[in-house]
């Protein structure tokens, strides 16, 4: 498919003067663990394992997310394992990540610094998952399924961030649960799970499943992660086996209380510069940008923004630009990027299909943000409110349109004043 070039839709909008902007450092005061990897291996020692023979196989399952320290974090959780005498191996527990394809998925976890010549352990990523029950959730059976690798294992400890879930609020969002469920019953237990949940609530299906999933798994516990506002890890806390209904929803709240959140809530365009399967699963956290775009699931009230302007997706991403559908304007470098078949894969799965659309897209820049502008409608460089950011993960440093300014809170420091410059298309900003 043949995009306009700027030739085809130049004469289309005329420039209009752009507002001047601020550099802002955003820094909300936040507790922070200093030292994460050693946090996980003391709370390991919460965990269960006297049951297991010496050389027994521990799986450890971890996921596709730019968690913070992640590396380091699962790095210490298998040597403390194999100290304790076992055989550590690692297993994706992420769905339909990675193109759902064994191969995808180390991709995947390398991109996270997770591979098998730093762990001196071996990654199984196989996709084969077994049938282990069918649950009712309302008016709605699905197949449970779970991977053959982490079964087949002596033991199993899930690794994962507890916070906001990007589709939907309850009482129990992405986390451990999450992971158990979903992340280890690979494309097949992702995507009857989330058929059913669109249809009957996640909360509702996660608890269903969850009881069947840990019946046919050998599950010890899990290490869960809540991070602050500068994606730090805020607290670390392994759960037993069975106590995670019981323990995750307290560390949803004080995530939700620690969670990263723009300056202002009411914008008129938004412009992030990447989005990636290593930022959120949604490709941008939702509960930043206020847009689920999910059925049967309103968006959240705030914050409130007009339009989104996404201008590439990361490295780390491998292509997967699901999430881009929640933009209402991208550019051709973004599309150059975009693996559909990653992306397309991720859609089916979930079920959530909106995030795989294409928004309109624009040959660069300079007419992306010519378009948006003239999209508002009666705009005025006087008083338009635009915000800046590198991604929705990375908050602490942005751009706000100079109107905003005087609404910025406490926390926000305007570190300079700079005007937004375009060469060959291409937006920079440059001091005054």
């Amino acid at each position: 498919m043949n995009f306009p070039d700027r030739g085809d839709v130049d004469a289309l909008i005329d420039p209009q003067p752009l507002p001047d902007f601020a550099r802002v450092q955003y820094e909300p005061e936040t507790a922070a663990v200093d030292d994460p990897s050693a946090a996980a291996r003391t709370e390991l020692d919460r965990l269960d394992f006297d049951g297991l023979e010496a050389g027994a196989t521990v799986a450890v399952a971890v996921g596709s997310r730019g968690i913070h320290r992640i590396d380091d974090i699962v790095e210490t959780v298998v040597a403390d394992i194999r100290d304790r005498g076992f055989e550590p191996v690692v297993v994706p527990a992420m769905g339909s990540h990675g193109g759902a394809t064994p191969e995808g998925q180390r991709e995947v976890l390398e991109s996270l610094g997770i591979t098998e010549s730093r762990l001196d352990a071996p990654i199984d990523a196989r996709m084969d998952t077994a049938q282990v029950d069918t649950v009712t959730v309302g008016d709605t059976e699905f197949p449970v399924h779970v991977s053959t690798a982490a079964q087949e294992a002596d033991a199993v400890v899930v690794v994962n961030r507890v916070k906001p879930h990007t589709n939907y609020s309850g009482r129990i969002e992405s986390g451990l649960m999450k992971m158990t469920v979903v992340g280890l019953g690979k494309q097949h237990g992702a995507k009857a799970f989330h058929s059913t949940a669109i249809k009957e609530g996640y909360v509702e299906t996660l608890e269903a499943a969850l009881p069947v999933v840990e019946s046919a798994l050998p599950l010890v516990g899990g290490v869960a992660l809540v991070e602050n506002f500068h994606e730090e890890t805020a607290h670390v806390e392994a759960i037993p086996a069975g106590s995670f209904t019981d323990r995750e929803p307290a560390l949803l709240e004080q995530a939700y209380d620690e969670m990263a959140t723009l300056p202002v809530d009411d914008i008129d365009l938004l412009v992030v510069d990447e989005l990636g399967k290593d930022v959120s699963g949604a490709g941008m956290d939702t509960n930043v940008i206020g847009r689920y775009r999910v059925l049967n699931a309103p968006d959240p009230d705030e914050p409130s923004i007009k339009l989104l302007y996404a201008r590439g997706l990361t490295e780390a991403t491998k292509g997967n630009g699901n999430g881009i559908g929640l933009a209402d304007i991208t550019r051709q470098a973004a599309l150059d990027q975009l693996d559909l078949q990653k992306t397309y894969a991720n859609a089916l799965t979930s079920g959530s299909t909106a995030k795989a659309k294409l928004p309109l897209v624009a040959p660069d820049d300079e007419f992306a943000i010519r378009t948006a502008l003239s999209a508002l409608g009666g705009y005025d460089p006087d008083t338009v409110r635009i915000v800046w950011i590198q991604t929705t993960q990375d908050l602490s440093t942005l751009h706000v349109s100079e109107p905003l300014v005087d609404e910025l809170p406490a926390a926000a420091e305007v570190t300079d004043l700079e005007s937004l410059a375009f060469s060959d298309g291409t937006a920079s900003f440059t001091r005054e």
